[in-house]
């Protein structure tokens, strides 16, 4: 049965293959992003299965703009995936006050708002998946905040699991590994880049020598979560990169 899929973060990475996997699949797939015209050019892509809508999921009032548009079209919501995350590195101590709350309202408080509005469109056998990392249990450098919003966003998912079992409503964590887009870099200022990889050199970590996925091989992993029998749940699915055999 096609089913309503509300996706964060969709306009690139992850959310984006996410949501053509599943509009190729015969869901309809609401696509929220921070830049518009990102989430417009994916929705384009797939044509009528998909809606895109701006919204910032740090902001609670875009979040409910968003969610109240979202309302006007469907009477509800089968699966939120609160991937949506900013993922920059720095040193707690030269941080800026933005740099910290943007990381900490985006990646923690925005599946908390986006959660928020979602589960009043929600019906028994509903579910909320929310992307974790991997690197909350690698000793990474210059994370402390990415890291640390993570961490909270596993909490949240457990918690918030036991919230909504009365209801029906699944709450999964997806712990995802390094994963890259074949012709896309890492968006980051170079002296950040830089100073990230010294550190992590001298730390004994060699960035390039780490495995990594691509975005795409994440996708079966998601279709099996959202199309498990109404009997099993699997609240913590940890997804790592590994070398190629």
């Amino acid at each position: 049965m096609a089913k309503r899929i509300v996706i964060t973060g969709a306009g690139v990475g992850l959310g984006r293959r996410l949501a053509l996997r599943f509009a190729a699949d015969g869901d309809t797939v609401i696509l929220l992003g921070r830049t518009g015209a990102k989430v417009e050019a994916v929705a384009a892509e797939i044509g009528e299965r998909a809606m895109a809508l701006e919204c910032d999921v740090s902001s609670p009032q875009s979040v409910r703009s968003a969610f109240a548009a979202i309302a006007e079209r469907f009477d509800a919501i089968d699966v939120l995936i609160n991937n949506a995350a900013l993922f920059e590195p720095f040193k707690l101590a030269a941080a800026s006050d933005e740099q910290i709350l943007a990381g900490i309202t985006t990646n923690v408080c925005g599946p908390m708002f986006c959660s928020r509005s979602a589960i009043p469109m929600m019906a028994r056998g509903a579910h909320i998946i929310n992307i974790s990392s991997e690197s909350i249990s690698l000793p990474l450098p210059h994370f402390t905040i990415y890291q640390s919003s993570k961490a909270a966003v596993e909490t949240f998912s457990e918690k918030l699991a036991s919230e909504l079992e009365p209801e029906g409503i699944r709450v999964t964590a997806v712990r995802c590994g390094k994963m890259y887009e074949e012709g896309k870099q890492w968006d980051i200022p170079r002296e950040a880049a830089i100073a990230f990889h010294e550190e992590c050199m001298k730390r004994g970590i060699n960035p390039r020598e780490q495995p990594i996925s691509q975005f795409s091989s994440m996708e079966s992993i998601f279709r099996t979560l959202i199309d498990l029998p109404a009997d099993v749940h699997l609240d913590f699915v940890s997804a790592c990169a590994r070398y190629p055999q």
